[in-house]
């Protein structure tokens, strides 16, 4: 059997932010919504120090190659969807094992 993992890392902008803790409670709305809604592992994975600044990353695991890219592009769709966030940037990682 063959499993799949794909892992998503976005690299985010939060311009409202004027602290750390404003940027992080953007943050964790983000990710508890992925975790609950797409059943994903999320984390906030670097630029912890900055204020509007923040990197997010999403890793999913299936047996489907397919399955998992409609994962992510769903979970690339609701980090769009908050409009306190501006998206700089993403990278897909898959690690594939048999």
């Amino acid at each position: 059997m063959t499993v799949h993992v794909l892992a998503l890392t976005v690299e985010l902008r939060v311009p409202g932010a004027q602290s750390l803790k404003d940027k992080r409670a953007v943050v964790k709305t983000v990710l508890d919504g992925a975790r609950r809604r797409y059943q994903v592992a999320a984390a906030e994975t670097g630029h912890h120090d900055k204020w509007q600044r923040a990197e997010v990353g999403f890793a999913a695991v299936s047996g489907s190659y397919r399955h998992l890219e409609q994962v992510v592009d769903e979970i690339e769709r609701f980090v769009w969807s908050f409009p306190e966030i501006e998206v700089i940037g993403s990278e897909r990682r898959w690690v594939e094992t048999s």
